[in-house]
């Protein structure tokens, strides 16, 4: 499927200009921990893709409520991370998406270390590839790859900043994505929360031209009334 990547080059020169990921003073470790044998936490399902999700975790709130505190992501050695790609999920039209389409092959490590400022966990990488992007191509570079052409041409809002805003609410954080991205409209942008309220994720919607489509309810979260908290931590 290499008109995929062609495409969305295609499409990406079309919206506002690149702008670098949230990640601040990112270096990658001269050497990173094998990534263990993937088990699929699922069936497999090969069904008609008719749309994508591009998933963007605040990862602030992951380090405080995993726990973590010696990984790339959480130890500040290898740099502070705001938003960081989760993952690039392919979408059904109806029903459960499509997962696990291939061998659970694990990416070389020189594949894994040129991805890790964008998603700096090298066994998220590899699940992220093996259950979603093996029902989109061939191989993990050109998952990667269309990602990171996606990835690159988001700008993220500094959610930090927005965090000290008195009485935050979630339609204040899809206020401040729409006005940083010129032509994506509010009901593509979904936001996903805790149960007490705090940032997890954002959640971009395309459709199969990989262009801004509305989001399902499951993906759009909770209306913009809904009170926010976010995790500063940087």
């Amino acid at each position: 499927m290499r008109w995929i990547a062609r495409f969305v080059l295609g499409v990406a020169a079309t919206l506002p200009n690149p702008a670098r990921a949230q990640a601040y003073q990112c270096s990658v470790p001269r050497q990173i921990a094998p990534v263990r044998p993937l088990t699929p936490d699922g069936p497999v399902r090969r069904t008609a893709i008719a749309g994508y999700t591009l998933s963007a975790s605040w990862s602030p709130d992951y380090c405080k409520t995993s726990g973590d505190t010696r990984s790339m992501q959480c130890n500040r050695a290898s740099g502070r991370f705001g938003f960081i790609l989760h993952g690039l999920w392919p979408e059904a039209a109806r029903g459960p998406s499509p997962q696990w389409c291939g061998a659970q092959t694990v990416p070389s490590p020189q594949v894994l270390r040129e991805n890790l400022c964008m998603t700096p966990s090298p066994g998220l990488l590899a699940h992220e590839w093996a259950k979603h992007g093996s029902c989109m191509v061939a191989s993990p570079q050109k998952y990667f790859r269309v990602s990171a052409i996606l990835w690159r041409s988001i700008h993220w809002p500094d959610a930090d900043r927005l965090s000290r805003k008195r009485d935050l609410t979630v339609g204040d954080l899809r206020e401040e994505f729409v006005a940083a991205n010129r032509g994506w409209p509010r009901e593509a942008v979904g936001i996903q929360i805790s149960r007490t309220g705090w940032l997890r994720e954002v959640q971009l919607c395309y459709g199969k031209d990989f262009r801004p489509a509305r989001c399902e309810a499951r993906q759009f979260g909770p209306s913009d009334s809904t009170p926010l908290k976010i995790w500063r931590g940087l």
